[in-house]
């Protein structure tokens, strides 16, 4: 660094997480930037001050013990955060974001120590615009928003909610080499259903209940509007709204501005390459197979709704591919006689009995896959399991809630109970298990996995929009990575120690798949690799 590549000096540059080097700073730069006196004599590398900071994660007695202090050292100096998770992406991964980042956000306004993106609230309309242009950064590539209405399984959080879009754009970094300051973290305060939290002395948020569905409606769109004036062409990736909401302005906005939602879409493409690699190891086709979903939400449908789309791709038509998908959810079967069903359920709502009974309609329908997208813990019991193993000789059992207390069952649960015939995915990563003298390595079915490399993808190219096309492909990108030797020992997905390769790997795929389709926005050049790796982000000094 130069005093031409910084106008901060002194204890300002000390005090800004971007430019801080602290230690790192050479003798020549403490001279020139103000720095002589104000830190300690002895100049370290990078890789010292990582050594450091490690030593200070591992006495911390906890994960979210970590995670706060973590989450200060970015703030302190932002290249050495990033250097210290890249350096073991799988061990860091599960602080920063699920499962720490659940604790992390149930407690984010008690925790809270400095701001970190942005927080528009409802009192703001009609400003939001003007509002927007008090971020500092004006070629901002990419924002996660939330309203914090379905986080991790905690339901209406408000404004604790932030902690979500922080960390997952945090991972575009880590495991995606989006550069950091191309990434802006907001929180849309609509206020919460949540009582509790609204009459919490420590709650940060708007103390009052959400508004009414058009009043939100007109919110968000002024919202949107004042994303694509003040940052044009900038991907907004929508994160945990409530259900309903989720699946609204998904349909909204899908084809009208750069957008998409990872719970919806990035869950869908998770999902979708896990069963990639288990038709790989059945030597089967999607279009083959028969599934049960239990939960039908935003996650449930949007699965449902990649796997429509891919089928497709196979041969079937659309009314055969729904055929094939049977949803269930907390009212029982979706099923034409239901007269509660959302536009979007209703395809998948086929002629049969009203049932509550995961069972008999397991019994029924002989599912191949049976997913698990309830938050209804344990809802896998043994005689689920066994009966899906008495049905397919390679059961297919998905169990993707979160937390682990909403799994609706265990990885040993899965492959006891089917005497380890079961190809497993959960949605936390479950130990190994030992049984009969075998191990089985359980995958787990975690976005990460998808969103940085399309969103690296995504900030090379800039594409005008993401289509279903282009999910499937991330899915498809996904499972090709997971070679032979990972598949035989039951893998669905790559190691997590892999992610920061696996994701490069997706991006370069994904921006030669975007130009090929002519949806990119720039040149496409000679190299694409060479290119993807030279706009990628490497923590350094």
């Amino acid at each position: 660094m130069t005093s031409s590549k910084t106008s901060l000096r002194g204890m300002a540059l000390l005090n800004d997480g971007e430019s801080n080097h602290g230690t790192g700073f050479t003798q020549d730069q403490r001279r020139e930037l103000g720095l002589e006196g104000l830190l300690p004599p002895q100049v370290e590398t990078l890789d010292r001050q990582v050594e450091r900071s490690l030593r200070h994660v591992e006495v911390k007695p906890d994960d979210l013990e970590r995670y706060i202090y973590l989450n200060s050292l970015v703030d302190q100096n932002e290249t050495l955060f990033y250097k210290v998770l890249r350096s073991d992406p799988a061990r860091f991964v599960p602080i920063i974001y699920a499962p720490t980042l659940a604790r992390a956000c149930k407690l984010f306004s008690h925790i809270y120590r400095r701001p970190r993106g942005m927080y528009i609230t409802l009192e703001m309309r009609g400003r939001i615009k003007e509002v927007l242009r008090n971020w500092p950064v004006a070629d901002v590539r990419t924002i996660c928003v939330t309203t914090g209405g379905r986080i991790l399984g905690l339901g209406d959080i408000g404004v604790n909610g932030m902690g979500i879009p922080i960390g997952k754009l945090q991972l575009y970094t880590v495991c995606g080499s989006v550069p950091p300051r191309s990434l802006l973290p907001i929180q849309l305060d609509i206020g919460t259903t949540n009582a509790a939290l609204r009459a919490d002395p420590l709650y940060l948020g708007l103390r009052r209940e959400p508004p009414p569905l058009a009043e939100l409606d007109e919110f968000v769109e002024e919202f949107v509007d004042a994303v694509q004036d003040v940052f044009p062409g900038c991907c907004l990736h929508f994160e945990d709204w409530k259900g309903t909401d989720a699946l609204r302005y998904l349909a909204k906005y899908r084809d009208r501005v750069l957008s998409y939602n990872d719970d919806i879409q990035g869950t869908g493409a998770v999902t979708l390459a896990g069963l990639f690699t288990a038709m790989k190891i059945k030597e089967e086709k999607l279009s083959d197979q028969r599934y049960l979903f239990l939960g039908a939400g935003s996650s449930g449908l949007g699965t449902a709704d990649i796997l429509v789309s891919a089928m497709k791709l196979e041969g079937l038509s659309e009314e055969e591919a729904c055929e094939r998908i049977t949803l269930m959810d907390v009212d029982g079967l979706l099923e034409s006689s239901r007269t509660d069903l959302l536009p979007e359920h209703k395809r998948f709502a086929h002629p049969a009995k009203p049932t509550k009974d995961l069972l008999a309609t397991i019994q029924r329908v002989r599912p191949t896959v049976l997913l698990g997208v309830s938050t209804c813990g344990g809802a896998f019991n043994e005689t689920i399991i066994r009966e899906m193993a008495k049905l397919n000789e390679k059961p297919i059992i998905f169990s993707l809630s979160l937390p682990q207390t909403n799994a609706e069952c265990t990885a040993e649960q899965a492959y006891q109970w089917s005497d380890g015939r079961a190809l497993f995915a959960g949605g936390i990563q479950f130990p190994n298990v030992e049984m009969d003298g075998r191990t089985f390595y359980p995958g787990q079915a975690n976005n990460f996995y998808i969103f940085p490399g399309l969103a690296l993808a995504v900030y090379a190219t800039r594409p005008k929009l993401i289509t279903d096309e282009l999910i499937i492909e991330t899915a498809r990108a996904l499972a090709d990575q997971v070679n032979v030797v990972t598949r035989e020992r039951g893998r669905l997905f790559p190691p997590q120690s892999e992610i920061i390769d696996v994701s490069m790997t997706s991006a370069i795929r994904l921006a030669d798949f975007i130009f090929e389709k002519g949806m990119a926005q720039v040149e496409r050049p000679a190299d694409i690799r060479a290119w993807i790796e030279g706009l990628a982000y490497d923590p350094k000094y």
